[in-house]
């Protein structure tokens, strides 16, 4: 498993950011490596909720689940994401700050299947490419697009 961690400030209330991620169908509006993101059943986002989202490029192969474990808003969600290629769980956290949310993100991430052989990268680029996920959702929220 790869351990990864980091934060970004947002200017924005923290309920509003929280609401925006806890929320997976909102991903491909600041996400670019996710081209479309759907809710599972019924009802308001919280614990339990299911979503499937489907990464650029991957197709049907690449989708991946993600499944609320725990939804404390607007300060925690933990979440697991599950595809036929790597596993995902780990803990968002939001802070208030002046003006502002502080993002926290802690992840365990690992590959499975074939694509296992592949762990030693994803140490060197996951972690660039959560943060550029994270800093995604800041340039969107901080734009005004939403």
């Amino acid at each position: 498993m790869t351990h990864i961690s980091g934060e970004v400030t947002i200017d924005a209330p923290v309920e509003e950011v929280f609401d925006l991620v806890a929320d997976e169908r909102n991903e491909p509006r600041y996400n670019p490596r996710i081209v479309h993101a759907e809710k599972l059943g019924e009802g308001p986002v919280g614990r339990g909720s299911r979503f499937v989202a489907k990464p650029k490029g991957m197709g049907s192969k690449g989708e991946m689940t993600l499944e609320v474990l725990e939804y404390e808003r607007p300060h925690r969600l933990h979440n697991v994401v599950r595809s036929s290629y790597m596993e995902v769980e780990g803990t968002l956290t939001f802070e208030e700050t002046d003006g502002g949310t502080r993002l926290r993100w802690d992840w365990d991430m690992g590959l499975v299947g074939p694509m296992k052989v592949m762990s030693p990268v994803l140490a060197l680029i996951g972690p660039r490419w959560e943060r550029r996920n994270w800093v995604g959702l800041k340039q969107y929220v901080e734009s005004g697009r939403r």
